[in-house]
């Protein structure tokens, strides 16, 4: 099989031990969304692994989904989960547990506009998801005002505070295969600490079944969903993101290598979310191809 990332990091760890685990059998090739070409990229690749957020790949895995090759996860899939207002209504509409979420445009013209009056504490977001944006808890107007100054004219959504442990439940998929760790949420006192492992079977009762369904309402393929316990086990999805590093799982990198030649054998579409094959995706995948393979940097 041939196997393309799209990425600018084929040595992320999660990339690059799951292209360790093919290359003994297949070829595995790294794009590089900023160089590669997008209108004609050459010889299309069995399946495409997409790490990356850019225009510039998105617009490449277009491109390659057009031309008739799998790509997992899809852009517009992976486009849908950077922008948080998209994400919220789709939530909401396939009655998913999600953060109530109002868009206000500027956060500067939205504090000037609410002056002192802010009732109750809300969590103020970036709108648009991506590496450094911004996440906070505001209190009152006076932080408000402060965070508009340090933000001006930031696309925002605001979320109503939900009370909670402090602890953000991060849970991620590939497939079916289920990941989880706890880690002190980005708004608490002290700020987030490193993760901490946990067993997929020690979450709240259907927990497990809100993950997968999240992944296909999403139609996403390797994914992350943040819950937090609103109280008594109840979850409330605070966050949804395509295709994240899965950093410190053990057997993350056995499922992806797994999912990308169920999809280049074209077992499974692209794009739905599950598979009931990923169940067994813990283990090394097999040859399943002739001759030796490698790993190409295109």
């Amino acid at each position: 099989m041939r196997i393309g990332l799209i990425t600018p990091e084929p040595g992320h760890p999660l990339l690059a031990a799951t292209a360790a685990l093919l290359a003994p059998a297949h070829l595995v090739e790294a794009l590089d969304p900023a160089t590669a070409a997008v209108e004609a990229p050459g010889p299309l690749a069995d399946v495409y692994l997409l790490k990356s957020r850019t225009p510039r790949a998105l617009e490449l895995a277009r491109r390659l989904t057009e031309r008739g090759a799998p790509v997992v996860n899809t852009a517009a899939a992976t486009a849908l989960c950077q922008d948080r207002t998209a994400m919220a209504e789709l939530a909401l509409r396939a009655g998913l547990p999600f953060a109530a979420t109002r868009t206000v445009g500027s956060l500067s013209a939205w504090a000037a506009a609410r002056g002192a009056l802010l009732p109750s504490p809300v969590v103020v977001k970036s709108r648009r998801s991506r590496r450094g944006d911004l996440v906070a808890r505001v209190d009152d107007g006076a932080g408000l005002r402060e965070l508009a100054a340090r933000w001006p004219g930031e696309p925002v959504v605001v979320q109503d505070f939900a009370p909670n442990s402090g602890w953000d439940h991060k849970l991620w998929a590939i497939g079916d295969r289920l990941f989880a760790a706890v880690r002190r949420s980005e708004l608490s006192a002290g700020g987030r600490g490193p993760n901490l492992p946990k067993a997929p079977s020690e979450l709240p009762a259907g927990w497990a079944d809100l993950v997968r369904a999240t992944g296909e309402a999403f139609a996403l393929d390797v994914y992350g969903v943040d819950i937090i316990d609103a109280g008594g086990g109840e979850p409330l999805i605070v966050d949804v993101n395509a295709f994240p590093g899965f950093r410190g799982q053990p057997g993350a990198p056995e499922a992806l290598a797994a999912l990308a030649l169920r999809r280049a054998a074209g077992s499974g579409s692209v794009g739905s979310g599950r598979a009931e094959s990923d169940r067994a995706g813990s283990g090394k995948p097999g040859s399943g191809g002739p001759g030796s393979g490698s790993v190409a940097a295109l």
